[in-house]
């Protein structure tokens, strides 16, 4: 009997461990949705295909677990009402640049090369609207800066 009970409790430990391990394969393909967006800089208008987490179970997920992120996606976090903002890393295993963005699409402020795995929070500069997470390097690469432009329907603009 002893056996039997030590055996279901490690069943149930390693049950437990492997769901806050991995984000589901529902919650990951409802985000998947492979949506148009651009952002509008001094160089131009730089197009990305991007996924958006609209519930909570989508935005606690994220980006983690994935490996690699193509240079042209992201994921949009999208908030129904204004809000400040805290962003972690924790079980993301790329670093990122997150770009805060308010409810008229404007960016008001980007964190760049956030570190992998990282409880450090990172916070929007005010109330925001959304957040959008793209691969490391993104934000200098293509010179987004506060008060350029995000071009999605979540915030009224058109891409």
């Amino acid at each position: 009997m002893m056996r039997l009970v030590a055996a279901a409790t490690i069943g149930l430990a390693l049950a437990l461990s492997a769901c806050s391990r991995a984000p589901s394969a529902d919650s990951a393909q409802a985000a998947a949705t492979g949506e148009a967006l651009a952002i509008e800089t001094s160089l131009g208008r730089h197009a990305f295909k991007i996924e958006v987490a609209r519930t909570a179970e989508q935005r606690e997920t994220g980006l983690m677990f994935r490996t690699h992120l193509a240079a042209d996606a992201g994921m949009l976090f999208e908030y129904q009402q204004p809000q400040a903002i805290l962003m972690w890393m924790a079980n993301t295993l790329i670093p990122l640049d997150m770009i805060f963005i308010g409810t008229d699409g404007r960016i008001m402020n980007v964190a760049e090369r956030t570190v992998p795995e990282s409880l450090a929070t990172i916070p929007s500069a005010g109330l925001a609207k959304g957040v959008l997470e793209v691969a490391a390097g993104t934000a200098a690469r293509i010179g987004i800066k506060p008060g350029d432009r995000v071009l999605h329907p979540f915030f009224g603009t058109a891409p």
